[in-house]
């Protein structure tokens, strides 16, 4: 089979690979959609997660079961799946202590293109099957559905973290597909005032659909300036870290109030350390809690957010702006990701 790759750090291709086979628990799957992802940038021009060698790329994928093992019980060829971007292994000890993300290690628990090859292929394989595959109901088209896998699991785990109460108010530092998710799912949680950090008309106007009530445009002064006048110099009660540097960092710890808490759910791809402000964090004694975790994965996750796709609640396909066909056009669509044009949310690659 054919699959895109990462070659080397800095280098992409099309290679060839055995197609790879099922064990007694798992799923051989053949992608309906696929999304490359930020992260894919981060790990092949960055480096971001180390050197990898010929390993095929992607973690977002929508598909059709084409062979299970002896032991799955729940899926059949001819399925169509939602896949998601994190697949534990569910025996682990992580997982009872509630880690499944780092089910055997820190960060294990997201296999595709880490550990093991990705779905950017003409078939893949997902491990323990009947915890990490979903059904996908009719109705929900492909492109609302592979948003699913990442980026609306991420951002809504972005929120989950922060424990956003009614009436907070929240600032969401970076709307990209995971910021706007984060935005949704803020109002979603019963949110306040959401200020939403970005610039591209694009994802301001989509933002604003899903909740946002300001806009902070960083490319007028500075973030932290601006949102403190916003708020009467009080700051907010919960930022979301969902795009930026490693700097980004120290604005979220500067405008973020005393008890409040930031939340972090961007792949810093590059750089040895994270500033936080001592002044601004109260010289470690403010209350700021600061944590950012790696996104929920699993089968019993993306039912939950297939419902809230299902009974209207919000549309994640809205952020598909760029849709290709076929799988040889998930070149061009992983290189949107890396140039990132004005009218780019997100693309998405339907394959026949």
């Amino acid at each position: 089979m054919k699959g895109f790759a990462m070659l080397e750090i800095g280098k992409i291709g099309w290679i060839e690979k055995e197609k790879p086979t099922a064990g007694p628990y798992d799923a051989i799957v053949r992608p309906l959609a696929l999304a490359p992802c930020t992260s894919d940038i981060h790990t092949v021009f960055e480096g971001g997660i180390g050197q990898r060698y010929n390993r095929i790329l992607g973690h977002e994928a929508v598909g059709e079961v084409v062979e299970v093992g002896s032991e799955v019980k729940d899926f059949k060829p001819g399925d169509r799946v939602v896949v998601p971007a994190i697949t534990p292994d569910w025996n682990t000890l992580e997982v009872q202590e509630g880690r499944h993300q780092h089910s055997g290690g820190m960060l294990a628990g997201y296999k595709f293109t880490n550990i093991k090859d990705g779905v950017f292929a003409e078939f893949f394989h997902v491990n323990d099957a009947d915890m990490n595959l979903a059904h996908l109901p009719e109705g929900i088209p492909l492109e609302a559905a592979v948003m699913l896998t990442d980026m609306v699991t991420t951002g809504f785990h972005g929120t989950e973290m922060a424990d956003v109460q009614f009436g907070d108010t929240v600032a969401v530092i970076g709307i990209g597909p995971v910021g706007l998710m984060a935005v949704a799912s803020a109002q979603l949680k019963g949110a306040g005032r959401i200020l939403a950090v970005g610039s591209r008309p694009v994802c301001v106007e989509l933002a604003k659909e899903y909740g946002a009530t300001d806009i902070v445009n960083y490319k007028n002064g500075d973030i932290v300036e601006q949102i403190m006048e916003m708020t009467d110099g009080k700051g907010v009660d919960v930022t979301i870290i969902a795009g930026g540097s490693v700097n980004v960092a120290s604005a979220a710890v500067k405008i973020t109030a005393p008890n409040g808490t930031i939340s972090n759910i961007n792949y810093f791809g590059e750089g040895e350390h994270i500033p936080i402000p001592r002044a601004e964090w109260g010289c470690g004694m403010a209350h700021k809690t600061i944590t950012g975790g790696l996104c929920p994965g699993g089968r019993s996750r993306m039912e939950r957010l297939i419902e809230l796709v299902k009974y209207n609640r919000f549309d994640p396909g809205k952020m598909a702006t760029h849709i290709f066909e076929g799988l040889d056009k998930v070149e061009e669509a992983l290189l949107l990701m890396k140039d990132k044009p004005k009218d780019l949310i997100k693309p998405v690659v339907l394959v026949a």
